[in-house]
């Protein structure tokens, strides 16, 4: 919500001349949500369609479910800096445009190289959809609808890993397991349009983003180097330990 903007007791938000239904803004922030949640697990059943579209081993294409996790892992931890100098719509929408930029790279991948790339492209880009889509939520409700709000966020969450083998393994049978990237596509669109037309930072976060603007940018370079190393070494541990044996040299 920008400056001029209030919550009516109703709980429509008033930005300007418009009055926003907090419903419609939910929508518009849980779509990309659940398109990022998905895709965690759509591509679990089409790994072997993966390998043997990129001629690639069946054990290696299992990088695409992993480095997917990774990037994720990695982003959650300083979204919320990037949100706070970027501005948090602002930081919404570039995750969005990103996603699903990098789906249709994933479809068009030629190699397993390139689509582990372009999956760990992706999983930066969806780890920030998370918590910048529960704290819209939280600004755009009033207190007494919070919890009515953040249960759809949850259902989201919730169901879209349960959708995603199943669908994941109907696209892939019936089409190409490239389509499991491209249906990203009208979805990601369609939430970046919804999300640019609906959704403003509140005048707080505007006012401490011009405080963070006269001070100077300082950012712990080691330790998100050391944390991104610490989560990157435990998602493969978590991955690949049963299949390279835990107790091996590998991981002591």
């Amino acid at each position: 919500m920008s400056a001029g903007t209030s919550v009516l007791s109703g709980g429509s938000i008033v930005s300007g001349s418009r009055a926003i239904n907090p419903w419609l803004i939910a929508m518009a922030v849980v779509i990309p949500t659940f398109m990022e949640v998905l895709d965690t697990t759509i591509a679990n059943v089409a790994l072997r369609y993966i390998a043997g579209g990129l001629s690639a081993a069946v054990t290696d294409s299992e990088w695409v479910i992993t480095s997917y996790l990774a990037a994720n892992a990695i982003i959650l931890p300083i979204s919320g800096w990037i949100s706070a100098h970027l501005g948090r719509r602002n930081y919404f929408l570039l995750s969005i445009a990103i996603f699903t930029l990098s789906s249709l790279l994933c479809g068009m991948a030629t190699s397993l190289s390139q689509l582990i790339l372009f999956r760990v492209m992706q999983g930066l880009a969806g780890g920030g959809l998370q918590p910048s889509s529960q704290a819209i939520l939280l600004d755009s409700f009033p207190t007494e609808k919070q919890g009515a709000a953040q249960t759809v966020f949850g259902v989201a969450a919730l169901l879209a890993p349960v959708i995603g083998p199943t669908l994941g393994g109907y696209i892939t049978d019936e089409y190409s397991w490239r389509w499991i990237f491209y249906i990203n596509l009208p979805v990601g669109i369609a939430a970046l349009f919804l999300c640019w037309l609906l959704v403003q930072d509140p005048e707080y976060l505007r006012s401490q983003r011009a405080e963070l603007k006269k001070q100077p940018l300082n950012f712990d370079i080691v330790g998100l180097s050391l944390l991104a190393l610490t989560l990157v070494c435990w998602e493969i541990v978590l991955s690949k330990g049963q299949e390279w044996d835990w107790l091996n040299d590998a991981f002591g």
